[in-house]
This record gives C-alpha cells, sequence and structure tokens, in this order.
C-alpha cells in the first residue's frame, strides 16, 4: 500500500513498503559518522527526527557515536522534562480475556483460574496502593464481551475517584484496554481518564497476525486505529507501545514512530506517552521461545532513538526492567516509572492469581523514590496537567517548546513533599527537604518561587493538592 501518513488506513500510515525502504536506506547511511553526528546535531535541536532519519541510528554500532546519541537524549530529556520522573502504579480489574495472544499469560486457552474484582476487592486494592502513595493509577483487563464490559470499566472508575482516605484520594485514573468503538471512547471521556493507552504489540502485519492466534485483537485494522478513534471521541492524550521481541525491532521502531507521526500530523497531538516494553516471561509463554528478543544493549538504543525522534512524548519504563539496568535505563530518557507494581488481578491484597508476565523490579515506592533522590531526580506524584485542562494541543504546546517544566517542576516539589510527609520515615523526609528547598531556591520566576515555598509550609501544616 502507498505511504499516506494522513490517512484513515492503518495499511497506509503504517507502510510495510515505506518501513522497508527506510530499513534499506538507513542500513547504507548508518557507517558514516558525518551523517550520524549530522542527526544528532538536529535531534539536539528538540525538533524530533522523521522515521527515516530515526532509522539510520537503529544501526549505529560504533561506541562513540553511541554514546553521542545516548548524550543527546539524555540533554533532550532534561530539556523538556527537566529531572521530574513521575511514578504511578497498575490496577488490573479482570483477568478474564478472550484472545488467543501466543506472548501473554492471559491467552484465552491458559487453564488459568480466573477473576474480576468486585466493588470491595477494587476498594482494598485502591486502599493498598494510596497506602504506597499513589495519585495516579493505569487500569488493566483483558477483553471478553460478557466478563469485562464497558459498564463494568466506567462502574470501576467510578469506584476509584470516590474513594477517600486519610491521606488523599487517587487523583487520575489511566485506562489500557483494547481497542474500542468511538462512542465507548466518549464514555471514557466523560468519566475523567486521563491517557488511553494501547501497546500495538507490534508493527509487522505478517507477525501480528501470527502472533494474535484468535480472538477480536486479530483484527490489525481495527486496533491499530484505535488511538485515532479515541481522539476523535475528544481523548485528548493517547499512548503508544511496542512489545519489543516479537519481531525485529528496527522494524518495529520506525513503525512506532510513523504511527507518532500520523497522529501528531492528522490531530495536532502526537502520542502523550509511549511505553517502552519488552517480551518478558508470562505465565506458560518463555522469553526464550522468541528468537527476536532484544538485548540489553539494544533496548538502551532503542530508548535513546524514541527520545530523540519523538522528544515531547512521555516515556515510560515498567517494573518489566529491573535493578541497576533498569536505573542506568531510566538516565537515557525516560520521564515516567511505575513502582511496587503487580501484575495479577488482586496482586496487592489477595494475591492469588497468576501475574500477565513477569517483573524484575521489586522495590517499594519508597525504596525507588530514594533511589530516584540519590540520582538527582524529583519523584513526582503530580496529576496537576490532567486537572488544570493542560492536555492534548495544550501540552504539546508546552512540551514541544520546552515551557512545561515551567509548572510541571514546581508541582513535582509539591507532591513529593506530600509523599514525604504522609510515607516516609524520618530520614526519608529529610532527604526530601533538602532536594525540595534545593529546587525550590533555583526556580527562575520569582513569583512561582515564593508560592511553591509557601506551599510547601502549608503542606507541612496539614494542608493537601496545591498545584500550578
Amino acid at each position: 500500500m502507498a505511504y499516506d501518513v494522513m490517512s484513515d488506513k492503518a495499511s497506509e500510515f503504517i507502510s510495510d513498503e515505506e518501513i522497508e525502504a527506510s530499513l534499506e536506506e538507513a542500513r547504507s547511511k548508518a557507517s558514516d559518522p558525518e551523517t550520524v553526528r549530522f542527526l544528532i546535531a538536529k535531534a539536539r535541536e528538540f525538533r524530533g527526527l522523521t522515521h527515516r532519519e530515526a532509522a539510520v541510528l537503529t544501526y549505529v554500532t560504533d561506541p562513540q557515536l553511541l554514546e553521542e546519541m545516548f548524550q543527546a537524549a539524555r540533554e533532550i530529556k532534561e530539556h523538556i522534562y527537566g529531572d521530574r520522573i513521575v511514578m504511578f502504579a497498575p490496577l488490573y480489574l479482570s483477568d478474564h480475556c478472550v484472545n488467543e495472544c501466543r506472548y501473554c499469560g492471559y491467552h484465552a486457552s491458559s487453564d488459568m483460574e480466573r477473576k474480576r474484582l468486585t466493588d470491595e476487592e477494587i476498594a482494598a486494592e485502591v486502599e493498598a496502593l494510596e497506602k504506597m502513595g499513589h495519585k495516579r493509577l493505569a487500569l488493566e483487563m483483558g477483553e471478553h464481551p460478557q466478563m469485562n464490559t464497558m459498564e463494568y470499566l466506567l462502574h470501576a472508575i467510578d469506584v476509584i475517584y470516590n474513594l477517600k482516605f486519610d491521606n488523599g484520594a487517587i487523583r487520575r485514573v489511566n485506562v489500557n484496554i483494547a481497542a474500542t468503538t468511538e462512542e465507548n471512547f466518549r464514555r471514557l471521556k466523560e468519566a475523567g481518564i486521563g491517557t488511553y493507552i494501547l501497546f500495538q504489540e507490534t508493527y509487522h502485519y505478517p507477525t501480528y497476525d501470527y502472533m494474535h492466534k484468535g480472538g477480536p485483537k486479530k483484527n490489525y485494522e481495527y486496533h491499530t486505529t484505535a488511538h485515532d478513534r479515541a481522539m476523535q471521541a475528544g481523548i485528548d492524550d493517547v499512548g503508544l507501545g511496542v512489545l519489543y521481541g516479537l519481531y525485529d525491532w528496527h522494524y518495529d521502531l520506525v513503525g512506532q514512530i510513523m504511527h507518532a507521526e500520523h497522529l501528531d500530523q492528522k490531530f495536532g497531538v502526537g502520542p502523550h506517552t509511549i511505553s517502552m516494553l519488552r517480551i518478558r516471561d508470562a505465565g506458560d509463554v518463555k522469553k526464550s521461545s522468541f528468537p527476536n528478543a532484544v538485548s540489553d544493549d539494544d533496548y538502551k538504543k532503542i530508548v535513546a532513538i524514541i527520545r530523540m525522534a519523538v522528544p515531547y512524548t512521555g516515556m515510560i519504563l515498567s517494573t518489566r526492567e529491573g535493578g541497576e539496568y533498569r536505573d542506568s535505563v531510566i538516565a537515557l530518557g525516560i520521564s515516567q516509572v511505575s513502582a511496587g507494581s503487580q501484575t495479577g488481578v488482586g496482586g496487592y491484597t489477595i494475591c492469588t492469581q497468576k501475574p500477565q508476565f513477569e517483573i524484575e523490579d521489586h522495590r517499594t515506592p519508597l525504596e525507588m523514590t530514594t533511589e530516584l533522590m540519590k540520582s538527582g531526580y524529583i519523584p513526582s506524584f503530580c496529576t496537576a496537567c490532567y486537572r488544570e485542562g493542560r492536555t492534548g494541543d495544550r501540552f504539546m504546546q508546552l512540551a514541544k517548546n520546552g515551557q512545561i517544566g515551567n509548572v510541571c517542576g514546581a508541582n513535582a516539589l509539591l507532591t513529593l513533599t506530600e509523599y514525604a510527609e504522609d510515607y516516609g520515615d524520618e530520614e526519608f523526609k529529610r532527604t526530601a527537604e533538602a532536594l525540595v528547598s534545593e529546587k525550590i531556591s533555583a526556580i527562575p520566576n520569582e513569583k512561582i518561587r515564593a508560592k511553591a515555598a509557601s506551599y510547601v509550609e502549608r503542606i507541612k501544616d496539614g494542608e493537601r493538592d496545591f498545584r500550578f
């Protein structure tokens, strides 16, 4: 099919012929240091790279050039998002699923026992998450026309938003569910969700078709155009994601950037987030059975290239990655991380269900935020942009010109102060207080600096939920 970035057809805005042509051209250019350094310099202008330009960087192997790419990615993240790292956690509502996905522990033919949370169980899970300090959740559930209806999801969202605890409540719910209709997306918008997230898994159609043996998800066209329907329904912010390791990562990275270009040019708003995922063991699914599984070195390259190519997007790193390696990946452009995550239904309280996939980072939110502060980051539990209407093109305008930090930086410090006061021990409070004081003194705008300092004192006196 002919490539058309503005097309309504997935086979045209994600054109196989265009991806293959991009990769063929890239292989011949990647060995030229002058070309590579030109692209790195262009990325440093914070305007991004085209999918053809990004394709070139996927084939760079020279250690010196790779380090220059990594440094550029760090600079871009710092310029757009500063030193903030947003914290969140997933909440699995149901593992009932009719899809047969070869990479997923919830595939329909699995003999696992299935469960859907009741209202009481949702409340218990949310309370457990709130006690960890979380204010932002990503709701997850399998695709099942009887068990996982839109009515059930909307009811769950309503339950969550109406729960109040001693230290506050969940302030924003994002949703990661199967592709659905424009009308259902409109209902999710009315329910007050933040971002609609849907992972493509792979853009390579033959592989996509093979990986999805049966179920509604097998429909590549309907799945790949879901973000279009969400935005047409009024959802300002959508999130993309590839499960790297299903097919050649060079191909899928170019496809992902083409998808971002499509959304940006068609709707004026590119993806709010891009989740950085790679295949993991999942129940009876084993990573070792996937010949395209991505190495640690290549995964770092993927993260850096996405940051260079799509500088405005929030990049999400899940607990699929673990320990010191995860920390080293964060430095290459990540702006959001999950912490204390459980990937099974009832995982925070019931703990009887099989997880969707195995996690590698088992640190608690308190441990994770401590490590982030030691590394010079500001852990942020902020949801202000959603609630202040800085979404869609309003957020993107600020992100693309590097101005989003003027409000996000101060808001991050306020939520870190809240977190320290409500969940931290004395040592954590001292560390956070020193960091907050240092960062507030560096805020260039005098009025924001003074107001932020005032808000911090009021938080220490027991008030909550200030925001710029």
